[in-house]
């Protein structure tokens, strides 16, 4: 059994119980949290707190005991997937918002690995069993491109090119404020938060290089449309890169505001461009994929108030 212990902060009051441990524990999913909420393993002060709906206070102490994992068996699971390309070596998958990419505590079914599993004989064996294939990943509210690898040789080359920065990744990403530069590059070592270990920060001395490459698409007044490139592959690190400059992207629920304004499931960030070099062809592959349809929707909804 895990017992997991924290203290509303300013900027937390008011927020739902269910939303406020979510953020917590982000490889916990909300559905796993609720169901400890409702069999009594959420304490407000020390007192047993049953209602999800439930306000946290700031300074009250907030307490989640999370039983020991069972014995893991991931299961295929038939699941719709957009399939974007596909051989013997390698999957492009469009990962819609609000799928995990891979199984982890509370969460062992949905994931898109469960519905790889059911579609794919083979996925490479080097992650293990929770991580079949996954050669990187994307947040669980990020929408867009992944690719999997089907074999460990396949897999290799790929972690390969990633760890030589020659795999293109972009996004695009809606974030608050104007920003003045039309392009820029923000360089800024991420590592663990120093006092909150479930978020990621800018840790001067002693995180890992981080490099973001931005231009600006578009700007909505308050807001501004951008494409980044990742250079590095740091967790989270578009959200954390823009949230330190002061401009944290729109409905990220751990980086930004937590009073959005805007009815998100998450942080506006999709990956709509992925590049590759094919492990066993050798050729340079590119894949692009337009933005989901709560992205458009909350860009029209822009266009209309700020105009084209």
């Amino acid at each position: 059994m895990n017992i997991y212990q924290f203290i509303v902060g300013e900027e937390e009051e008011d927020i739902r119980l269910d939303v406020y441990l979510s953020n917590q524990l982000p490889d916990v999913s909300r559905n796993y949290i609720q169901k400890m909420i409702s069999k009594e393993k959420v304490k407000i002060n020390g007192q047993i707190e049953t209602s999800k709906k439930f306000r946290v206070k700031q300074n009250t102490q907030v307490e989640i005991e999370i039983p020991d994992a069972e014995p893991l068996k991931i299961e295929p699971e038939n699941i719709p997937i957009d399939i974007i390309y596909e051989d013997d070596d390698v999957i492009v998958v469009n990962k819609p918002q609000g799928m995990v990419v891979h199984p982890a505590v509370g969460n062992y079914r949905g994931t898109l690995v469960n519905a790889l599993l059911y579609h794919c004989k083979n996925l490479s064996s080097i992650n293990g069993i929770i991580r079949p294939g996954i050669v990187h990943r994307i947040d669980k509210d990020t929408s867009g491109l992944l690719v999997v690898a089907k074999n460990d040789k396949a897999h290799h080359h790929l972690a390969e090119q990633l760890k030589a920065h020659t795999m293109v990744r972009v996004y695009t990403a809606l974030v608050y404020g104007n920003l003045k530069e039309d392009e820029g590059t923000i360089s800024a070592p991420i590592g663990r938060h120093p006092t909150d270990r479930l978020k990621m920060a800018v840790v001067k001395g002693k995180g890992k290089e981080a490099v973001t490459h931005f231009r600006v698409l578009k700007r909505f007044g308050d807001y501004t449309l951008i494409e980044a490139r990742l250079e590095t592959g740091r967790t989270h690190q578009i959200r954390v890169h823009f949230s330190f400059i002061q401009r944290p992207l729109v409905g990220d629920p751990v980086y930004g505001p937590k009073k959005q304004k805007f009815d998100l499931a998450g942080q506006a960030l999709h990956a709509g461009t992925l590049g590759f070099i094919h492990p066993t062809e050798g050729k340079f592959l590119k894949f692009e994929v337009d933005l989901p349809d709560y992205f458009k929707k909350l860009l029209q909804q822009l266009e209309a108030q700020y105009g084209k």
